[in-house]
């Protein structure tokens, strides 16, 4: 699966759900919140204030290798 900032958290969860700890790991608990279906990686993190490549390295490493 290719991650980019315009990737949804719910089809990434949706295919990937241990990808979860990815998430928590940067503070985020996208699991639990009922934007994330709908939104993308970009969205949250400005949300969050989070590093966005931070959160793409994490999830590609994650679900890639």
């Amino acid at each position: 699966m290719v991650i980019t900032k315009y990737s949804l958290i719910g089809a990434i969860l949706q295919y990937h759900p241990s990808a979860v700890q990815c998430f928590d790991e940067m503070g985020m608990h996208c699991a639990a919140c009922h934007m994330s279906p709908k939104e993308t990686l970009e969205q949250a993190c400005q949300a969050h204030q989070c590093n966005l490549e931070l959160l793409i390295e994490k999830l590609d490493k994650h679900i890639n290798g």
